[in-house]
């Protein structure tokens, strides 16, 4: 048979996308908001409308139209043309004013050309670098040019990188101002002022309560928030990480160098050290710090009563004497751990009981702790009931959106937050659970104990110290210079009520170095949270 036109309909046809038309679209861009000011963007319209006239082609659609960086290629308005044509049946050019205009990655720019001519029938055109990418040679050239521009980002970038790098190195702060700041003199990194704000003197306070007392992270973040000044914990770990506060600079565009900054510290370089419990040694005064030494339980634990401020522990080295320090100037507590340690086993003491009153004593902390667990029971209660609304709610939620009466967005927002008030009440849910049950378990424990706080005291080391002196004065205790005595102003509850039952049972007790200001509710101990 020598008719083949029988056969046509076998043989592969020519898609659509690769046949000739003439409809076009235009891309333009520029890499900033200065650029987007002057005539950049109307120029390149212009010369791509132009272009586009002079060979016959038909605008169809215009993209971009404002800045957007080039050096890579995830871009709004970049990405919308390029949907735009992939989904189109009938574009076959997009014109740009310059290859750079398209994309300055390199590589990455040129294989999107490449992608939309092969795959879609899309030919890129540039008006100022005339070419045929569909020729091998024009293709090559084309690649070039897009090397070309990423070239000239990477150079440009290593230009600004170095001029930053030289004002960094002198103390130049050359991003977005701090919290705890303010700039007085808006401009260029070596025209600025930055100065400490309202704002930046109490969040001088919670650096300070950091360093000097053993308030966790999240009350330092209540009470800032409490003083009008709101601020996440994470925000405030990484501020606390931050040597900017302590009038110095550090960047990874300056790796392994610290620069003095030409801006106001907000706290001194000894405080911002004694927040990460950095050693450090004085050879002048002769005294070493160390947080963690056997030699010093009490450290942070004691407070001055003047100023509220922990105290600090040093090393005389010639004498070979420790000591306990106030750093708040005027306060002049400066005394020996041997007269402070004494203090403490008097305050210990007055905790003793004889064996003969150790029934006694379990049987009136199980009466005063009853009525206080009554109530906590009820709390318990309340919010298990709590706790199966919330659930509802959840239910509810979810059960409209498969429905379909509300949409993802709400159904996201509401989730969440129901999702967080179940968690929230499971918390507090686990705090006042398991009171009963462990109650006595717990008045037990407190009265062994106080056979012998003493001992406990002296013979655990300096972990077992600390654990102990919290368990029992959970908010540490404070010492008077004037008066040579300790006090506290909270007494574990379950500790509290001994020393006067045993005063009773007992005769009078040694002393009365301690006195508490105020006795509050249940305090921690192990299985037992009460709520805060």
């Amino acid at each position: 048979m020598n008719d083949l036109s029988l056969f046509k309909q076998f043989a592969p046809q020519i898609p659509e996308k690769f046949q000739e038309g003439n409809n076009a679209v235009i891309y333009t861009r520029v890499s900033s908001a200065d650029q987007e000011d002057n005539t950049s963007l109307a120029s390149q319209k212009r010369y791509c409308e132009m272009y586009a006239s002079k060979r016959g082609l038909n605008v169809v659609g215009y993209f971009g139209g404002t800045y957007e960086s080039a050096k890579t290629d995830d871009r709004k308005e970049f990405n919308r043309m390029l949907t735009f044509v992939k989904r189109s049946k009938n574009i076959s050019y997009v014109i740009v004013y310059s290859y750079e205009r398209f994309s300055r990655s390199g590589i990455n720019g040129a294989s999107i050309a490449d992608e939309l001519l092969k795959k879609y029938g899309v030919i890129t055109l540039a008006t100022t670098q005339e070419l045929d990418p569909t020729t091998p040679s024009g293709s090559f050239q084309q690649k070039i040019l897009f090397l070309f521009g990423q070239m000239d980002n990477e150079l440009r970038r290593d230009k600004v990188v170095t001029g930053m790098k030289e004002l960094l190195m002198k103390g130049y702060w050359l991003w977005a101002v701090p919290r705890g700041y303010e700039n007085l003199n808006k401009g260029r990194a070596i025209e600025r002022k930055l100065v400490i704000s309202g704002e930046g003197k109490i969040l001088k306070k919670a650096f300070e309560w950091k360093a000097y007392t053993e308030m966790t992270n999240v009350e330092i973040t209540k009470r800032v928030n409490q003083m009008g000044v709101s601020i996440s914990e994470k925000r405030l770990c990484r501020m606390f990480s931050n040597p900017f506060y302590c009038g110095l600079i550090v960047s990874k565009m300056i790796p392994g160098q610290v620069i003095k900054g030409q801006h106001q510290p907000l706290i001194s370089q000894d405080l911002f050290l004694a927040i990460h419990d950095i050693r450090s040694e004085s050879r002048r005064y002769g005294f070493v710090h160390d947080k963690d030494n056997e030699n010093l339980p009490l450290k942070v634990f004691a407070k001055c009563d003047k100023c509220g401020l922990a105290l600090t522990g040093y090393l005389v080295q010639k004498k070979g004497l420790y000591f306990y320090k106030c750093r708040t100037k005027g306060c002049k507590v400066n005394r020996s751990v041997k007269i402070i340690h004494e203090l403490f086993r008097n305050t210990l003491e007055i905790f003793q009981i004889g064996r003969e009153e150790l029934e006694i004593i379990k049987v009136q902390l199980e009466e005063q702790m009853a009525g206080f667990f009554k109530t906590e029971l009820q709390d318990a209660k309340n919010l298990k009931v709590k706790l199966s609304e919330t659930r509802k709610k959840l239910e509810t939620i979810e059960e409209r959106f498969v429905i379909g009466e509300i949409n993802r967005q709400l159904y996201d927002k509401f989730r969440s937050k129901y999702e967080k008030e179940c968690f929230e009440i499971e918390t507090e849910l686990s705090k006042v659970g398991g009171y009963s049950s462990n109650l006595k378990k717990v008045i037990n424990y407190a009265v062994d104990l106080c056979q012998n706080p003493l001992k406990i005291w002296d013979s655990s080391d300096l972990t077992g110290k600390r654990a102990f002196q919290k368990l029992l004065f959970p908010e540490g205790i404070y010492y008077n210079r004037e008066l040579d005595r300790v006090r506290t102003t909270r007494i574990n509850s379950f500790f509290s009520p001994i020393p006067g039952m045993a005063a009773v049972l007992g005769g009078n007790k040694k002393g009365d170095s301690i006195i508490s200001d105020k006795i509050p509710a249940l305090v921690t101990l192990p299985g037992f949270e009460p709520r805060s």
